[in-house]
């Protein structure tokens, strides 16, 4: 599948077989996330890979009850590196960037087209309890949880969502002149 198609085809799966995401599979999804960009190149980011049953059922239950994350063969917590965000950055950043929550994003949606061109579905979580996810996976309290992400085979195939009309969200110089080509 090219990168297009896995950006079409795309979706949030909340419903997963019991089956095994393959191990060179799961390999190219994580190195999909590794070669993601960040500012300034400082990649202030770390990985997590839980396929433990019972971490699994944890972070679940950390993540506002969203009992399909157990269910995924691997969850992924991504995390952002504050102090390694910012630091020496040859330019000033501005009061509404923050790297180490933005920068791990970049490689989340790396493995998440990966796993989509792969055959495996995915769900990007934000709604969980901080706190609990670090305790759950020992994380130092100095890195920040951006994101969950489980990922596993699908058992489910959801239509696409609806999306706004091209001429309504991209703009030619300056905003509300429509782009259109």
């Amino acid at each position: 599948m090219d990168l297009f198609e896995a950006v079409e085809k795309r979706r949030s799966i909340r419903k997963f077989k019991h089956e095994s995401v393959a191990t060179e599979d799961l390999k190219r999804i994580l190195e999909a996330g590794r070669l993601a960009p960040s500012g300034g190149n400082r990649q202030p980011w770390y990985f997590i890979v839980v396929r433990h049953p019972e971490a699994k059922r944890a972070l679940s239950i950390a993540a506002n009850n969203q009992k399909f994350v157990a269910d995924a063969d691997t969850v992924i917590a991504a995390l952002g590196d504050p102090t390694a965000s910012t630091a020496k950055l040859p330019y000033t950043l501005s009061s509404t960037r923050i790297p180490y929550k933005q920068d791990p994003m970049i490689p989340v949606e790396h493995m998440i087209l990966a796993a989509t061109a792969l055959g495996y579905g995915t769900c990007w979580i934000g709604a969980f309890n901080e706190d609990e996810v670090k305790k759950i996976l020992q994380i130092p309290e100095n890195l920040a949880v951006v994101a969950l992400l489980p990922i596993g085979v699908p058992d489910e195939h959801p239509s696409p969502r609806p999306r706004k009309a091209f001429t309504e969200i991209f703009f030619k110089e300056s905003f509300g002149t429509p782009f259109d080509l």
